[in-house]
């Protein structure tokens, strides 16, 4: 599942080449066919991410909903911007990045990357035809000049929502929610969520995390994915930070001092930036050269416990403990975390 760095990402994307046009919508598929028949021909105006939802706005005050959940993605092919000088190239960006990214690797014109920066969100280079998935990964292609006559590609699979203007399409594909929201109901799911630093001021998201873990008698790594306590947070993130802060995992939120809490907190902020500006989920900081390039190319080498269960711990040596946490698999250090 996408975790909110990877949201932002796509929020950012739509910004970028969708605000401002007006949208020809549309649900190929056939399951969405009356919401997109209320946003078609509407101009958007704003797109914005909380935690792992992503809130797409159009004139009228008109808000599309969406929650890409396990198996959702968004497809967007047309004019994307890309800066060459950022490209880098060797797999599948994201959140699990499956195969890396080389960075000393020649681009390949028919199988860019996003990598070490997502290029295409703040690029300064002419737009060019490309195909851009984002999802739990990020993976880039050119279209090439046979296509683009055809420009929009038809849909392909099952697609629940297209928005189109002239240069750009986006397909969205597999999500869990997918609605049309007046302004007071968005606004009545954001309450509902936990403070996410990309959008809360940092202090006062701060405090109302910590009003939302003291006294909790709940283990914190349940508390750290549970959205209405804090959001964007999943299973990588969350026992990443819990080892960063060498945290039992298995802690009550009322037995860990406010001091802790907040120390949490402040980490997210810095991991969440780090994710949206680099496309990955980079959780090992005082790395040499050596070492962030090896980061870059492969996820094995970018954790601390995430994916290393029966592995020795990076510090300690003590074989990485794997358990199931309310449906959900649970990484941790048995020696560093207690």
């Amino acid at each position: 599942m996408p975790e909110g760095h990877s949201v932002h990402r796509i929020a950012r994307q739509f910004a970028r080449h969708f605000v401002g046009s007006a949208i020809i919508a549309s649900s190929p598929q056939g399951r969405f066919a009356e919401g997109a028949a209320l946003l078609n021909g509407r101009t958007m105006t704003d797109s914005k991410a909380v935690g792992k939802q992503m809130f797409l706005e159009f004139d009228h005050a008109l808000w599309l909903r969406v929650h890409l959940g396990i198996y959702g993605a968004w497809d967007f092919a047309g004019s994307v911007a890309q800066d060459a000088t950022q490209r880098s190239a060797g797999g599948r960006m994201g959140q699990t990045n499956m195969s890396g990214t080389d960075p000393d690797a020649a681009t390949d014109a028919r199988s860019t990357v996003v990598g070490e920066h997502e290029a295409s969100l703040s690029s300064i280079g002419a737009p060019r035809r490309t195909r851009l998935r984002m999802a739990e990964a990020e993976s880039e292609s050119a279209i090439d000049d046979a296509a683009l006559e055809g420009f929009p590609p038809e849909p392909v699979g099952q697609v629940r929502v297209r928005l189109l203007t002239e240069r750009a399409v986006a397909d969205l594909r597999g999500p869990t929610a997918c609605e049309v929201l007046d302004a007071a109901a968005v606004q009545s799911v954001i309450d509902a969520l936990g403070p996410d630093p990309l959008v809360d001021d940092a202090d006062v998201g701060e405090e109302r995390m910590l009003a939302r873990i003291r006294g909790r008698r709940v283990p914190i790594g349940l508390l750290l994915m549970d959205q209405s306590v804090v959001s964007g947070i999943g299973n990588v993130y969350r026992a990443e930070l819990l080892f960063r802060a060498r945290l039992d995992p298995h802690t009550t939120g009322a037995a860990l001092p406010d001091d802790v809490i907040r120390a949490l907190w402040r980490d997210w902020v810095y991991l969440l930036g780090l994710g949206v500006e680099t496309g990955q989920m980079l959780t090992m900081d005082g790395l040499d050269e050596d070492g962030q390039r090896a980061a870059l190319r492969n996820r094995a080498d970018r954790h601390w416990v995430y994916k290393r269960e029966g592995l020795p711990c990076r510090i300690c040596h003590t074989n990485i403990a794997l358990e199931v946490a309310a449906g959900r698999k649970l990484y941790w250090c048995p020696s560093c975390q207690q």
